[in-house]
């Protein structure tokens, strides 16, 4: 009996394999083919599976006919569509990572919408069979998909076109590929596996808009154990997973074991899923922060008057208009959480329905006396503990921030998101018969009405709150730019950290008030699905925008409650779709369309103007352009970097010393002024940075080979070299964003080898980036305002002296980061990092993207700072730059310094 039991399990885990293995070989076939985790391939296996049904049981067509319009036709057509509309637009675009998850978490949203708009939203129980319930037949189709596509991506020419796409796609387009017709194929081959995995579940699970989608999104796991590459291993992953899903239903423990074991064999995708997204390497290596605009678009005048005469028209209704109207404020406060994660701090977070209901569960809980180790408490007391209770819990979300980005961190916190609901919710012993109560004295709907505004007002505060201040600048630093707000001095990890907890603190203040306008838990208003539309609502009405938060939950609340159930999601999909052509949301695409349309008047020059005109250059912005002249990389001149005063460099403690003499020039011997080559001492100087044997190997291959250098106050070393030569892996093991394999880093006497980035700035270790590191939605003056607060020194008056120093101090200090000239970027940067007064200057590729004028007004300015006994380091391709700056410069080549000395002297040989 036994054995003829493990067997049929064995066959029914199997079953269950072979459809999650479809799921994996679609998702790795499309990311390979095109980049893009496709959110909504289990929204397409809900649509072909109501498409099936639609064929056959309701128009009686046969179920093979049915079968092969909707596989081979349908299917197909629906990845093809997708491609060609929505994501090869945003690949001409650019192909942000961002833009693309939103708009295939769009798609997801739009199909879930438009299938409960025709097919209703209630579970079906009809679906035909196109499979036969043996899992041979299942696990056939699965095992010869995944044969073929590897034999096809091996041996063929369209699987080395494949490849290449893959590899790099642009270098494939220029070889003469057709990289577009690659990713169609791609998709439409996703799609009829979505198609398929939907058509062969349906008859076993429940049909329906929401449980369908979730349910092949949780088998996600498949595909991301197997690294989004590896067929053979998504179907090994898949089989074995559905086995041990269906052996472990044998199993009946006693006691408080057999709830929980029994959640676990019931839902075993969902916690590989779990494993998969938050202990195995991320995918994704890409960064995917969901920006709202670059700079931050201006709110319309009087929207918030307009909105506030809204959210009080309500009080004048009555009966079903005035319940529904509740459900508002509280999911205002819920959307609310999403700007804080998303907007303010831009980490993705699809899992915050979880920390709404966490909040409703714990607040009825509270209130009824069966949260353990608790009393019973008033409603209005539990809903304050129960926020206190949840916001802690933003760390199984914030945590993993830390360390994942792009792909990683949404499939991180969308599996904590599913995780609750199938662990916590789901489970009788914390939902069964739970009622929730309104506080005494707002029982009714009005007087509750007037409690939710006041509390929609108090998370409107806090909200705005952290947009202004420090905290406000370091948030949006994080959010531009991670790397250049560690670099700044920002604690980026508690700072993630901190917005996650305030998220799922604000999430379940408005989950509570949820319940409490339902006067009840309902685990199904904090579906993980509603979570995914909640976040695709946020996203395309302005991420950092609290009054589109609060649209957002009007739209959501009434178009579904004034209209077929539905409508909002395929409204949100639509406007998600295309959300890389507006990414400030629907306001600023208004804006720049009217802009458009409005006609230009073209001024006429009077006749001295026009005189003028043709001796000079025009003034186009806060600085004066230069007169033409040759820039590096043969775009236009930028504004001058001429900065006033840059002989000076004004300090915290007073008056300073004056800067050196001119550097050496042809037929000068200045080496007389330093020693004839560099001496590095057993125990390094106060204030100097030193390198001592680092080491560092990559899968092998050694990028650093023992190398020794010492960045000495006062002193200008340079690191120059072929590319290739280790200079940028030497460059980030001194900023602390690469730890050496062997070898330390001193700063003085600390060994600072394990010090984070942010860390090293706070000592007084500054760094400026090859590829600039500007906060493009902060004004210039407030990207120096995050240096000045965040570096070594927290001193005010640093920022205004920094702005004086590079020629900032002009009308260009309120303007926005983006869009100015990289010569105006490459001051911003460099006053940031001064702004922090610090010890020691990093600078990788400072003249890059610079003309004539502007290399030597930066040469001037490092000079001074030299002066000043600043230890800067310079890592430049720029000899002539370096020739007049450098006291001594060091050669690499293949991972180690090969010879060090004064600049003319090693230069010099170096050309001989």
């Amino acid at each position: 009996m036994s054995g003829s039991l493990t067997y049929d399990l064995t066959l029914a885990g199997l079953s269950v394999g072979g459809a999650a293995a479809l799921t994996g070989i679609g998702l790795v076939v499309t990311h390979r083919a095109t980049g893009v985790l496709n959110f909504a391939h289990g929204a397409i296996a809900m649509v072909c599976a109501y498409l099936l049904r639609q064929f056959t049981v309701v128009w009686g067509w046969p179920l093979a006919l049915g079968g092969a319009v909707t596989l081979l036709l349908v299917a197909p057509a629906i990845g093809m569509t997708l491609e060609r509309f929505v994501f090869r637009p945003l690949s001409v675009l650019g192909g942000d990572p961002a833009q693309t998850l939103v708009a295939s978490l769009g798609v997801f949203v739009l199909l879930v919408g438009g299938a409960a708009l025709v097919w209703g939203t209630g579970a079906r129980a009809d679906a035909p069979t196109l499979v036969s319930a043996d899992p041979w037949g299942q696990l056939a189709v699965a095992v010869a998909l995944a044969v073929g596509v590897g034999g096809v991506t091996r041996w063929t020419r369209f699987g080395t076109e494949l490849r290449a796409v893959v590899d790099d796609r642009s270098l494939a387009v220029l070889g003469g590929i057709d990289a577009d017709r690659v990713a169609a194929a791609g998709w439409a081959f996703g799609s009829f596996t979505a198609g398929l995995t939907g058509v062969l579940l349906a008859p076993y699970v429940r049909l329906d808009p929401y449980g369908m989608p979730l349910l092949v999104m949780e088998v996600m796991a498949v595909a991301v154990a197997a690294r989004m590459r590896s067929l053979p291993v998504a179907v090994v992953v898949a089989l074995g997973l559905g086995v041990a899903q269906s052996q472990l239903t044998r199993l009946h423990p006693a006691g408080w074991a057999e709830p929980l074991l029994q959640a676990v064999g019931a839902n075993l995708f969902v916690v590989a899923l779990l494993v998969a997204a938050l202990v195995l390497p991320g995918i994704g290596d890409r960064d995917v922060l969901p920006r709202t605009a670059t700079a931050r678009v201006a709110t319309p005048p009087g929207a918030w008057i307009v909105a506030v005469v809204l959210f009080l028209l309500p009080l004048g209704l009555a009966g079903s208009d005035l319940h529904t109207s509740v459900q508002v404020p509280a999911l205002g406060v819920v959307l609310l959480s999403l700007v804080v994660v998303t907007g303010r701090g831009g980490q993705i977070s699809l899992g915050q329905a979880a920390y709404a209901g966490l909040g409703a569960l714990f607040t009825a809980l509270l209130a009824a006396g069966r949260f353990p180790g608790l009393p019973r408490l008033p409603e209005l007391a539990a809903l304050a503990v129960a926020v206190v209770l949840v916001a802690p819990l933003g760390v199984l979300t914030g945590w993993p921030a830390i360390g994942r980005h792009g792909l990683a961190l949404a499939l991180a916190t969308f599996a904590v998101g599913v995780g609750v609901s199938r662990f916590v919710f789901a489970q009788p012993y914390a939902t069964s018969g739970l009622s929730l109560d309104r506080p005494a004295g707002f029982d009714g709907d009005r007087a509750y009405y007037v409690l939710e505004l006041g509390l929609l007002a108090l998370a409107l505060l806090a909200t705005g709150a952290l947009r202004r201040g420090r905290t406000g600048r370091a948030l949006a630093a994080m959010r531009d730019h991670a790397a250049g707000a560690g670099a700044a001095g920002v604690r980026v990890p508690a700072l993630k950290l901190t917005a996650f907890v305030a998220g799922a603190a604000l999430a379940a203040l408005g989950g509570g008030m949820l319940g409490m306008g339902l006067r009840a838990f309902d685990a199904t208003a904090y579906d993980p699905v509603r979570g995914l539309l909640w976040f695709a609502a946020v996203v395309v009405l302005g991420a950092d925008s609290a009054l589109g938060a609060l649209a957002a939950a009007a739209l959501l609340v009434g178009l579904d409650a004034g209209a077929r159930g539905g409508v909002a999601a395929a409204l949100f999909g639509v406007l998600a779709v295309f959300v890389g052509r507006f990414p400030g949301g629907p306001y600023e695409a208004l804006r720049t369309a009217t802009s458009r349309l409005r006609p230009r008047r073209r001024a006429t020059p009077t006749p001295l103007g026009a005189r003028v005109r043709r001796l000079r250059p025009v003034e186009t912005g806060p600085s004066v352009r230069l007169p033409a002249a040759g820039r590096r990389d043969g775009t236009e001149p930028e504004p001058a970097a001429a900065p006033p005063g840059a002989g000076h460099r004004p300090g915290p403690d007073g008056p300073t010393r004056a800067p050196r003499g001119p550097k050496a020039t042809p037929g000068r011997d200045t080496t007389s002024r330093r020693p004839s080559a560099p001496h590095t001492p057993a125990v390094p100087m106060p204030g100097s940075l030193f390198a001592r044997r680092i080491r560092v190997a990559y899968n092998g291959f050694t990028a650093l080979d023992g190398v020794d250098l010492e960045v000495r106050p006062g002193w200008v070393t340079a690191v120059v070299g072929p590319n290739g030569a280790g200079k940028s892996t030497l460059f980030h093991c001194l900023a602390g964003t690469l730890r050496p394999s062997h070898g330390q880093v001193l700063f003085g006497e600390r060994d600072i080898t394990r010090l984070a980035a942010h860390a090293r700035t706070r000592l007084g270790i500054a760094r400026t980036f090859q590829q600039l590191a500007v906060f493009p939605s902060l004004t210039v003056a407030e990207n120096v305002q995050v240096g000045a607060e965040q570096g070594r020194i927290a001193d005010p008056a640093a920022a205004e002296r920094a702005l004086r120093l590079f020629g900032l101090d002009g009308p260009v200090r309120a303007l926005p980061a983006e869009g100015l000239p990289t010569g105006t970027l490459r001051r911003v940067e460099l006053a940031r990092a001064l702004a922090g007064s610090p010890h020691v200057l990093l600078l990788d590729e400072p003249a890059a993207g610079l003309d004539t004028a502007e290399v030597t007004a930066l040469a001037r300015v490092l000079r001074a700072l030299a002066a000043d006994g600043t230890a800067l380091l310079v890592v430049e391709h720029d000899l002539d730059l370096v020739a007049d700056l450098a006291d001594v410069v060091h050669v690499m080549t293949a991972g180690r310094v090969v010879t060090s000395g004064p600049a003319g002297h090693v230069l010099e040989r170096g050309r001989g």
